[in-house]
């Protein structure tokens, strides 16, 4: 069983009105999440001596999330990852997005959802958040009622994501949690040994937008279906970090997506999905200068992603999976963060 209390978070500027905070507890774990961008805030995990420390990055205070930071916690949409120029076309259409990475659009746009209210309804094992994308926010069409709702199970926090379009809109939608199992705050995430359970990657070019190549892992750095030491890893590979979409398999159902043991604490994430990608990103753009929780800083590799969502840019490569929502169709996904000890 789980329980949820609701807090304040903090008041929006101009008047804007209250974010709140939601807390949900099991014997296993504890979640914080506030209805400004439906961003996990805390995450505390027990060790394999029964501590307990927070494993996501993240601020005490509100403030933080509404200072320019990389989207820790948050749900990020319309259209999660990044869209090749900003633009695309649809039904003979081209449309045009802001431009907010380099040449390229990411995660929707200057004010994406992670950068608005959500109204929040508390369910008896988690909170359910919505909002209406109005057409024409962010440069999409339609509008989009969108549900974002986190159960707690025992060690098992369940993320679903559902959405109707009035009008075709490309969507994809996921949470940009940042973990770090040794406890946020810790200087880096080399001891963390990972396992994806992927075949083949996507390629990206200096933009990082995929080539539209889906390139087997054999015989690569992308190769982690066994399981590798990030730290050893990334120097026998001689590579910067990863943040690159890694291939699932297609099927619609749960599946099995990554497993992140860290050895020190014995914590072990399990993360499993409908979706047809997972982004792993190793926070390789972090760079020490925002003040976390707790006086910690986030050094370059300081926290990890595994943001599952359909394939990047996938409105622009027609041998993607679909990302396409058409009026009278529902958009569902789940993601499951099964949190254990080992």
């Amino acid at each position: 069983m789980a329980s949820v209390t609701r807090a304040v978070f903090g008041d929006l500027p101009s008047g804007a009105g209250t974010v709140e905070k939601f807390q949900l507890q099991s014997d296993l774990l504890k979640v914080d999440i506030i209805s400004w961008g439906c961003t996990i805030t805390a995450l505390e995990v027990k060790d394999r001596q029964g501590r307990a420390s927070d494993v996501v990055l993240g601020f005490a205070e509100l403030e933080g999330y509404l200072q320019k930071q990389p989207y820790l916690g948050a749900v990020v949409g319309r259209v999660a990852n990044r869209i090749a120029k900003g633009t695309f076309t649809l039904d003979g259409k081209e449309y045009k997005l802001p431009i907010n990475n380099g040449p390229n659009s990411l995660h929707g746009g200057v004010r994406g959802f992670d950068k608005v209210p959500w109204t929040p309804q508390v369910l008896s094992n988690g909170v359910q958040f919505s909002r209406v994308s109005p057409d024409g926010e962010e440069g999409y069409p339609g509008e989009l009622k969108v549900w974002v709702t986190y159960t707690l199970d025992g060690g098992e926090l369940m993320i679903n994501y559902r959405a109707q379009a009035s009008r075709t809109t490309p969507v994809n939608l996921t949470n940009h949690s940042y973990f770090n199992l040794a406890g946020q705050g810790s200087p880096n995430i080399y001891d963390h040994e990972i396992t994806i359970e992927a075949d083949a990657f996507l390629p990206v070019d200096e933009t990082l937008i995929p080539t539209g190549e889906v390139a087997p892992v054999q015989g690569t750095a992308f190769d982690l279906r066994k399981p590798v030491e990030l730290g050893k890893h990334l120097q026998e590979f001689r590579i910067n970090g990863f943040d690159h979409n890694f291939c699932l398999n297609g099927s619609k159902e749960k599946h099995f997506c990554a497993r992140v043991r860290h050895a020190g604490s014995g914590r072990v994430l399990e993360v499993y999905t409908t979706q047809p990608g997972v982004q792993f990103y190793t926070g390789n753009f972090l760079d020490g200068t925002l003040q976390g929780k707790r006086g910690a800083v986030y050094p370059k590799h300081s926290g990890f992603c595994l943001e599952t969502q359909n394939w990047p840019d996938a409105v622009n490569q027609p041998h993607f999976p679909p990302v396409l929502l058409r009026p009278g169709e529902e958009y569902d996904h789940t993601t499951w963060f099964k949190f254990s000890v080992a």
